[in-house]
């Protein structure tokens, strides 16, 4: 089963090189991967449901997020669907893609890449045990629909479409995320064979199961969320032929048919499933014989089909489920291979309009042949699979035990939504390949050119497929009989083409009857049916919800946010008194305990922390002000080395003195001084705020302090450090090791932070190089930059940093140039010591970054922007990104060799010279925190000081911040 999914990771990584090299033709080679994974299927097929195939990889195991596989009847049969449509998906793109526009050949790496993935996420899911992991596929499957729907994007119907759809599953699948997170949480298990095996109860887990179900729905585009699947036939016919028949929409089915032997008689379960799949089945039929396109004649075919599939599947009992999935793989056949016809159809003659089409069937008969194979199959007729399937649909809901009196009600919904199948299986035939009393073909039909017989190829196999397991239906039972039994009551039910003269046979003619008739009779019926819907237009409901909540976005923005931070900073600064105060006053509560200071020099710093915070708030220069306030963070370092923890003093120094930096560079766009008249307003309306968030913090502060009951953790840290991280410096083990996923979570928003900052700095280009010294060859500036050097270097000048020859003399220090050119290398130095060094001692990946932070700021202090360049003469981006991906590469390698993500192990080598060498592969972590926090640091000065140094050399007379 991994193999199956890397195989698929890899073919989406190679799939645009070879569309590049090869053009369409690089389709056949990706069809390959889907199926060479279908022939690991064949080979790794279960005899019985007992007879799993389990993986589990740890990854997370703590919160129960670990890779957990297992491949069973279900899941066998799902992959069947998945890997062989997906395989002839791919095929026939290769035809598809026939045309050499210019814009689509460029996107069309990107679509097979998608697609691919796509197959190896629908893979995953079906097979994913672990009720997480398989939210994480049905996540990456409606990312990858998106992109794959929104594929025609200068199109404004598929981009409305594909947005749609993502924000209609997506909402779903949150909604489905806090169900499982409920049935994990109170079940014990995120494990679904758990879960089903022990059903958990109660009124929580009826909640859990709606959620659920509310994701499964939208999905599988049930009303009230059906509307999206017929816009998204915005996309190319490929996917609609994949996704919209054969895979994505069937993720939802799959989820209840997977959870039905467990929570079917759960007291929400069958209304909801049962009622919404009617109502869908009835109301998409009536729609479907309305359009006139014939790929929304297909699309609300399917929504109403799904429909039927939810509610055969959703019974809990096995001879149905027994009967719904056969339903479910008859329509997987029948639907894409009617899909890929109107595909073909539309790159043939130019149009889906059954009203431009006549004497289709007369120009192309062996497509006709083809559309009438798989619509037959679709109307329920003999002897195709579709017939058997609905024959068996009649006979098992008829004697259902599982829904007791729903059975007749059930099975009548089921013969009034077939009889609307059948209406527009011969509306889509008569609209697509009739003659329609015309003496020639229509314009269309007449001009159009022949498909290749490789175009046909994919429907034909899937049309033929649906005749050969309607012939010998017992193929397709010993399949999809081991899941069925396992249900309650087990399955005694045989699928067959004939059962002699029964109900479900005289349902079924009856159903083929009306069908036809209404078919023939649509012109008396024409004017009795409504000019109106009856359950309103949902696309309108969708778009009349979404101006609303812009509406209420807008309303409550304008009315929160004023465009004033101080406004701001007071509401969040409230809110952070009042909601707890009230909280600690309404709620239980210990009494507090306060600790004595252990040093007799912490009174000392605290009050100078408070005679700093107090000059902050009188003093008018704003430069003194930040001063003061470092002078209050400075402090807290110090009480931090007071009470034994050198390290976060360390950092706490390094950060405290990298922040002023950063304030002193966006200072220089400001006045020297704040105006009097704004400082006096409002001044005791913000003392009262500030001592109030004081207080509220130390109170908070004190009251959890006084509610630990149990031994505190920090007790336990250090020996966890040495014992499991391998390392005394018990900060450093807890942030590479023991809380490496939170760690990976900060330098990723340090990261954001970046491109933040560059973003409101730089127009165009977010990331960059810092400016370099102009080569001889080539005039002074920078692309980035932009201005002429005003400055030469004076041939008699000793020059100690190259970058200083080019900056304004007044600016230059020689002092601090001589002093910079020992120090940097010094501190570079202290920073690497910091790094190697930070698991067993104060240091560590975070404090060696910032140290070599603190050099580049001297570096650029000294010699200006162009030294900046000349001591890391790379892009910021660059570097974030190989540090991002040397984090995250540490948690995938640890996965990869069967270790939980990010956990760290011990390396002892011999080298030469140096001796016996020990480390843990914790390191490689550190040191793209390390590369971030440097990259951070070296953005930071390119936007905020080399930009901002350009501007004041352009603008000397004006403050930059002036305009702003």
């Amino acid at each position: 089963m991994l193999a199956v999914l890397i195989a698929h990771a890899v073919a989406a990584l190679v799939a645009p090189l070879l569309v590049k090299r090869w053009g369409r033709r690089a389709f056949y080679p990706l069809a390959l991967v889907p199926a060479g994974s279908l022939f690991w299927v064949a080979t790794n097929w279960p005899s019985s449901q007992g007879d799993d195939h389990r993986l589990t990889i740890q990854w997370v195991p703590e919160l129960s997020m670990d890779i957990d596989l297992r491949f069973d009847t279900l899941a066998a049969v799902m992959s069947v669907l998945v890997l062989a449509i997906g395989a002839l998906v791919l095929f026939y793109c290769a035809d598809y893609f026939h045309h050499h526009d210019e814009h689509i050949e460029n996107r069309l790496p990107s679509f097979a890449a998608e697609l691919v993935a796509f197959s190896g996420a629908m893979f995953g899911l079906v097979t994913s045990d672990n009720l997480l992991l398989l939210y994480i596929f049905w996540e990456l499957t409606s990312v990858l629909s998106f992109l794959l729907v929104g594929h025609y994007a200068e199109r404004a119907t598929s981009r409305r479409a594909a947005t749609q759809a993502l924000m209609v599953t997506t909402a779903g699948g949150l909604a489905m995320l806090v169900g499982i997170v409920i049935l994990g949480e109170l079940g014990g298990s995120y494990l679904l064979s758990d879960l089903i095996a022990n059903p958990p109860t109660g009124l929580a887990i009826n909640v859990g199961i709606v959620l659920i179900l509310i994701g499964a729905v939208s999905k599988s585009a049930l009303v009230p969320f059906h509307f999206w699947l017929p816009g998204a036939m915005a996309a190319p016919t490929p996917v609609s032929a994949y996704l919209h028949a054969a895979a994505m929409v069937k993720a939802g089915v799959y989820l209840i048919a997977r959870m039905a032997p467990g929570f079917a008689d759960a007291a929400p379960w069958r209304p909801l499933v049962l009622g919404l799949g009617l109502l869908t089945m009835i109301l998409a039929g009536w729609r479907a014989i309305r359009e006139y396109d014939l790929k929304l004649i297909l699309a609300f075919g399917t929504v109403s089909q799904l429909g039927m599939i939810t509610v055969l599947v959703g019974t809990g009992d096995g001879n149905v489920m027994l009967a719904g999935l056969a339903m479910l793989c008859a329509h997987a056949m029948f639907k894409a291979a009617l899909f890929m016809v109107t595909g073909i159809i539309d790159h043939a003659s130019g149009t889906r309009d059954i009203r431009r089409l006549a004497w289709l069937g007369k120009r192309l008969p062996v497509l006709m042949v083809i559309a009438v194979l798989a619509t037959a199959s679709m109307a329920g007729l003999p002897p195709f699979l579709g017939f058997v399937a609905k024959e068996a649909d009649f006979e098992t809901l008829l004697h259902s035990p599982s829904l007791g009196s729903w059975a007749p009600w059930a099975t009548a919904g089921i013969v009034l939504g077939s009889v609307f199948t059948v209406i527009y299986s011969l509306r889509f035939l008569w609209g697509a390949f009739a003659k329609k009393g015309l003496r020639e073909p229509s314009t269309r039909v007449a001009d159009l050119h022949k498909p290749p017989a490789t175009f046909l190829l994919a429907p034909a196999v899937l049309s033929a497929a649906g005749l050969v397991f309607g012939l010998v239906p017992s193929l397709l039972e010993h399949a999809l009989d081991p899941y069925a039994e396992s249900l309650p009551g087990g399955a005694d039910y045989h699928l067959a083409l004939w059962h002699g003269l029964t109900l479900p046979l005289l349902l079924s003619a009856v159903v083929v009857a009306a069908g036809t008739a209404s078919f023939f009779l649509r012109g008396r019926l024409r004017g009795a049916r409504f000019h109106f819907l009856p359950l309103g237009n949902a696309d309108r409901v969708y778009d009349a919800t979404l101006r609303g909540l812009d509406w209420v976005a807008f309303r409550v923005t304008s009315t929160t946010q004023r465009g004033s931070i101080p406004a701001t900073q007071s509401v969040i600064l409230a809110t952070l008194v009042l909601v707890p105060l009230v909280v600690l006053v309404a709620g239980a509560r210990d009494r507090p305990d306060f600790a004595p200071w252990q040093s007799v020099f912490t009174p000392i710093v605290g009050v100078l922390m408070l005679a700093g915070a107090l000059g902050a708030v009188v003093m008018r220069n704003r430069l003194a002000a930040v001063l003061l306030v470092g002078l209050t963070g400075y402090g807290c370092g110090v009480i931090f080395a007071f009470h034994g923890a050198p390290d976060l003093a360390l950092t706490q120094f390094l950060v405290e003195t990298l922040t002023l930096v950063i304030f002193v560079l966006v200072l220089r766009t400001l006045p020297a001084e704040a105006e009097a008249t704004h400082m006096k307003r409002f001044r005791l309306p913000r003392a009262a705020l500030a001592v109030a968030v004081g207080a509220t913090v130390t109170t908070l502060g004190v009251f959890a302090m006084a509610a630990r009951d149990t031994r505190p953790i920090a007790e336990l840290l250090p020996d966890a450090a040495y014992e499991r991280g391998h390392g005394s410096n018990t900060v450093n083990v807890l942030l590479v090791d023991i809380r490496a996923w939170d760690t990976l979570g900060e330098i990723s928003v340090l990261l954001v932070a970046a491109t933040g900052v560059a973003s409101l700095v730089f127009r165009h280009r977010r990331f960059g190089a810092a400016p370099r010294v102009p080569q001889a060859s080539q005039p002074a500036g920078q692309p980035d930059i932009g201005v002429v050097m005003a400055y030469s270097p004076a041939a008699s000048d000793t020059t100690w940093l190259r970058g200083s020859e080019y900056r304004d003399p007044r600016y230059r220090s020689l002092v601090l140039e001589v002093a910079t050119r020992f120090i940097f290398p010094v501190i570079m130095v202290l920073s690497i010591y910091f790094f190697f060094t930070g698991h067993n001692t104060p240091g560590g990946g975070f404090a060696g970054g910032l140290t070599a932070g603190l050099a580049l700021v001297l570096r650029y202090l000294a010699g200006g922007r162009y030294e900046l360049g000349e001591t890391i003469p790379l892009d910021a981006g660059k570097i974030l990104g190989v540090g991002l991906g040397l984090s995250a590469g540490t948690a995938v390698a640890s996965i990869l060799l069967g270790a939980p993500a990010l956990s760290s192990a011990i390396v002892e080598l011999d080298v030469p010279v140096l001796g016996h060498i020990k480390f843990v592969t914790a390191l490689f972590f550190d040191l793209g925190v390390y590369l971030i926090v440097v990259g951070l640091v070296l953005d930071v000065l390119r936007s905020l000081g080399a930009r901002i140094d350009v501007e004041m050399a352009e603008n000397p007379r004006r403050p930059v911040g002036a305009h702003r």
